[in-house]
């Protein structure tokens, strides 16, 4: 798919043109696919998103195939020794983050019926799907994000403030930014 217009962001590696095709944007209501990608967006704050991507097996590894039960059972000595693994970012706070927000992940489980129900009540279960035209019209964050952002912190969460949690709804398609001309974007489906 050499001459396939994509959203200019993933460039030409193959691992983020093959992110941007098959994920980005895809409407996602698996539960312990929208925890991974709570995880890694998490850690991909202050940094950009290829060396997440590239480190997403390690990721996958690290924190039991992105299992928040098994996630949130982690200890003190899983964090210490998940410090030594360059397989992930070696940032404590991030590490400790995942811990804590699976556990209140779980919690919202039990109080919703599952996690994706509650994001997705959000939007009325539909995806909003923007129109842009260039990546400079795509806002970093929104009402949406900051109103989600701010639900998760009450409930107990960290790294999800606003553009993170704006990078989460695209990447989960709760959100698809897809350009206009991008052979992704619903418009171009049909």
């Amino acid at each position: 798919m050499k001459n396939t217009k994509r959203c200019p962001w993933c460039g030409d590696d193959a691992l983020y043109t093959a992110y941007h095709d098959e994920e980005w944007g895809r409407p996602e209501r698996n539960d312990r696919k929208l925890y991974e990608m709570l995880v890694l967006e998490g850690a991909q704050a202050g940094l950009s998103w290829i060396t997440i991507l590239r480190k997403r097996e390690g990721y996958r590894d690290a924190f039991h195939g992105f299992d928040p039960e098994r996630v949130a059972a982690m200890t003190d000595d899983d964090v210490e020794r998940l410090m030594q693994n360059p397989a992930i970012v070696r940032n404590r706070l991030k590490i400790r983050s995942a811990i804590r927000n699976a556990k209140v992940f779980l919690q919202m489980q039990r109080q919703h019926g599952s996690f994706a129900d509650w994001l997705w009540a959000h939007v009325d279960g539909q995806p909003i799907v923007n129109r842009w035209r260039s990546h400079a019209e795509c806002p970093a964050s929104t009402e949406l994000s900051d109103r989600i952002s701010k639900a998760l912190k009450k409930a107990g969460m960290n790294f999800v403030g606003s553009t993170v949690i704006y990078a989460y709804l695209q990447a989960c398609g709760v959100v698809n930014d897809h350009l206009l001309d991008c052979h992704r974007h619903p418009d171009q489906a049909g």
